[in-house]
Parts: C-alpha cells; structure tokens; sequence
C-alpha cells in the first residue's frame, strides 16, 4: 500500500482572496496549476492501493482559510481512503476552540499547520498549549516548511530549525516537515536525525529533479531513509508524477561520476507504512 502523507482539500476559488490566487500562479515555474480538488481526478492519477491523509489549512495573513468541517465532509465521502487532519491559525482568535472541536467533534486525526503562510513560530512558547494537546492526545502535526510563492509568509517563520525545539520540548510527538524543507534541506535533515518521532516529506518536488537528486542524496549520506515519507501535495502534482519523478532522479547521473540513490530506499520510502509511524494506524 502507498500512504500519500500530504494531499489537500479545498473549494477553489471560494477558499481563497484574490490575492492568494494571484501570486499562486508562481507557484510551477512555467505550469499554471489548476488548484481545484477534484477526488475521481486524484483517484485516476494514482494507483489502487493508495491511502491519503488530507487537509485545507489556514493562514488569514496570505489569504487561505479552509474551515474543518470542509476537510471533515470531504473524509465522510471516502471513509476507507481518506483520513482528515484538521487546521488552526494561531494568530486568529478562538484558534484552540478550533483545535478541540476539528478533533473531539469533527473526528479529525491530526493537525495542519502554516506557520509560514499564516506568520508565526511554531516554538514560539505562546504555541505550548497547541503541542500540549496534540502529545497529550497523540495527534500528529504536519508543518509546512520551507519556500513559497506568497509575498507575504515571512521565511524566518518556516525555517525548519525551529522543529528541533518544540521536539525537544515535547519527544513524543510526531511531526511531519513538509517538502523536506526546501531550500533549507540540511536543516530539515539535520532536525529529522535527531529526534525519533520527527519526519519528513518529499511532496512538491519531483518537478524540481536535481534539487531532489541532491536533497535525497543529503538523506542517504547522513543515513536518515527511514525518516522520509512519500507524500503529493494534490493537486499541486499527483501520485503517479510524483511516484515517477522520484524513480527517474538517477537517470540524470547517468554517465557521470556522481553517485546514484539506492533505488531499494526509494522504494520502501515509496510503499513506506507511515501510518503507525504517526499513530494512525
């Protein structure tokens, strides 16, 4: 079985300002990415074996807001298929209202967090309550971090550095650094090495290939495989490109003297059994 760690749900446009839709256009240097979920599109763009965990997010400051009950609507269509994480901005208020209702009420099984997109810290010590609850209640938490298209979203809040804190804070829980941290992948190994509950993903990336090729060979070297989950970012790029974008990243070494990836680690990180990793099993 494939575990797609990183898909997302949304109505699009109604989700966003038009702001946000503007500048998402950058968003594939040269592609114009149709961002509307559509979920037989997503199912004809993958294999059959295949089990998504899927969010909205929210981030008032660049114009995203996706409310919990969407994400929870879209899981109840496709129960054995799909699993919902929820999402807070802690800059807005009532936000850990937010947080207790999408999980007791709603059912949903994880958290989703912007920090970049909505400016904040995720170690910021106002954020202790949020990661109390989600150890407290064994929830997983997956980050954005890393580069985005949003002229707005501070890097300095994205930076995958600030995860080595809270994880020192808080050892069990589990966290996801979305898109291995890109540009910052050293940092996001360096953090993902450390802790035990700490992973990563490589959704979004195929379609940038040498920059993958170089960020994987980081993984192998520092000998952090079993730490990286396989992950889309739909409708951004789907399963089937990304499952191929991955397995083609040694054909650009070819004929040179630089080393090529395991392709027996990319294919356990492939068919990599995430969810007990992220009690969700």
């Amino acid at each position: 079985m494939i575990i797609d760690v990183h898909s997302h749900v949304w109505s699009y446009p109604q989700h966003f300002t038009d702001d946000f839709r503007r500048q998402a256009s950058r968003a594939r240097s040269g592609v114009e990415v149709d961002l509307t979920v559509r979920f037989e599109e997503y199912r004809a763009t993958a294999p059959d074996d295949v089990r998504t965990i899927v969010f909205g997010g929210k981030a008032k400051l660049s114009g995203m807001w996706v409310d919990d009950q969407s994400v929870a609507d879209y899981v109840d269509q496709h129960p054995d298929q799909l699993i919902g994480f929820l999402s807070v901005d802690p800059t807005q208020p009532n936000w850990y209202d937010e947080l207790q209702h999408g999980h007791q009420t709603l059912g949903l099984r994880g958290v989703k967090l912007l920090s970049m997109y909505a400016g904040f810290r995720p170690d910021s010590e106002s954020l202790d309550p949020l990661w109390r609850y989600t150890s407290q209640h064994g929830l997983s938490v997956l980050l954005h971090t890393g580069t985005t298209f949003i002229a707005q979203a501070p890097l300095d809040c994205t930076l995958p550095r600030y995860l080595d804190r809270v994880a020192a804070r808080y050892p069990e829980q589990r966290m996801i650094l979305a898109h291995l941290g890109h540009p910052y992948e050293g940092e996001c190994v360096a953090v993902i090495r450390k802790h035990q509950h700490v992973y990563a993903d490589v959704s979004a990336l195929h379609y940038r290939p040498f920059q993958l090729y170089q960020s994987l060979m980081l993984v192998q070297e520092y000998g952090v495989w079993d730490k990286v989950l396989f992950g889309t970012d739909y409708p951004f790029t789907t399963v089937n490109d990304s499952i191929a974008g991955i397995r083609n990243l040694n054909s650009l070494v070819q004929g040179t003297g630089l080393p090529r990836l395991d392709e027996q680690k990319i294919e356990q990180m492939i068919y990599r059994e995430s969810l007990p990793l992220l009690n969700l099993s």
